[in-house]
């Protein structure tokens, strides 16, 4: 594989910022990865970095160096991460859960898949136009859909989350096949709140991610003023030529198969990944293997 990608986070106006991203790679797959700790909820970055954590986990234990099945590993990783959120506020004795969004990537054979929950976003941008964007989990955005109504919308409410009480809800699309210069881009609502979507498209599309990053995310400082939201993003680049060069460029080419890479470490607690519950983990692969059988059982 090669790509290119960059990654930046800015905290804006607010006390904190609770926003983490990150991604990890074999030598034939990649996970990308960012989550929005949400704020009216206790430890909204121990969240988001659970969320980071349990998932880059089970990619290093999945990815052999594929993941087998996207599909079913995402469905199965969010889970996880959510039980993993749980767990932690229960063994602290918290009457309110921690929370996060989430939006998460596997790029892999020439192919990505996603899933989301919440409101980060992802957008797939080719030759200049916006291919796809996930939908938001919120009221007004299923509004703008024509699932609900006018009189059920409470303002941009989201109605799921990772760390809820209930179990969360989630979508997840693909795989969708890849072209050489495909960008493809995770965000928080810091960004596309205070950005439209014809400038997201248009700076992606007229700069490489090294730059266009950067340049979205003061745009939306900018527009978000002295209150701004915190802005997260992390973009890349698909299949760059055999002779580019950029210091965020990404080739997997020479690697052994054993080789694990990440930049998601533990930034919230020194102990967060021992904390990680392996039992769970174990369960959560267990679940994918099973998910894997079954659907090879209904091919055949």
């Amino acid at each position: 594989m090669k790509f290119s990608v960059f990654q930046v986070s800015r905290k804006g106006g607010r006390e904190r910022n609770e926003d983490r991203m990150g991604y990890a790679y074999t030598r034939e797959s990649g996970l990308f990865l960012l989550a929005d700790g949400m704020g009216g909820h206790p430890e909204g970055e121990v969240a988001a970095q659970l969320a980071l954590q349990t998932i880059s986990a089970l990619f290093q234990r999945e990815a052999r160096p594929l993941v087998r099945d996207p599909v079913e590993f995402l469905s199965a990783a969010l889970m996880a991460a959510h039980t993993q959120i749980v767990r932690y506020a229960s063994e602290r004795g918290m009457l309110d859960t921690p929370r996060t969004t989430l939006v998460a990537a596997v790029v892999q054979d020439s192919a990505a898949t996603w899933v989301h929950c919440g409101d980060s976003r992802l957008y797939v941008v080719r030759n200049g136009q916006l291919v796809t964007r996930t939908r938001d989990h919120s009221y007004m955005e299923q509004h703008a859909a024509g699932v609900i109504r006018m009189e059920q919308i409470n303002r941009n409410i989201l109605f799921t989350c990772l760390g809820s009480p209930s179990k969360p809800v989630y979508d997840i699309s693909g795989p969708m096949a890849l072209q050489q210069g495909d960008k493809i881009m995770l965000c928080s609502d810091g960004l596309w709140g205070s950005l439209p979507d014809t400038e997201i498209v248009q700076q992606l599309s007229d700069q490489p991610v090294a730059q266009a990053v950067p340049d979205l995310v003061e745009s939306a400082l900018r527009s978000g003023g002295p209150h701004s939201d915190n802005v997260t993003v992390i973009a890349v680049e698909w299949e760059m030529p055999d002779t580019f060069e950029s210091t965020h460029g990404v080739s997997t080419d020479s690697i052994s198969n054993g080789v694990f890479a990440s930049t998601i470490q533990a930034g919230v607690l020194d102990t967060l990944v021992d904390d990680l519950d392996d039992a769970a983990i174990e369960r959560s692969i267990a679940e994918i293997n099973e998910a894997i059988r079954r659907s090879a059982a209904r091919k055949g």
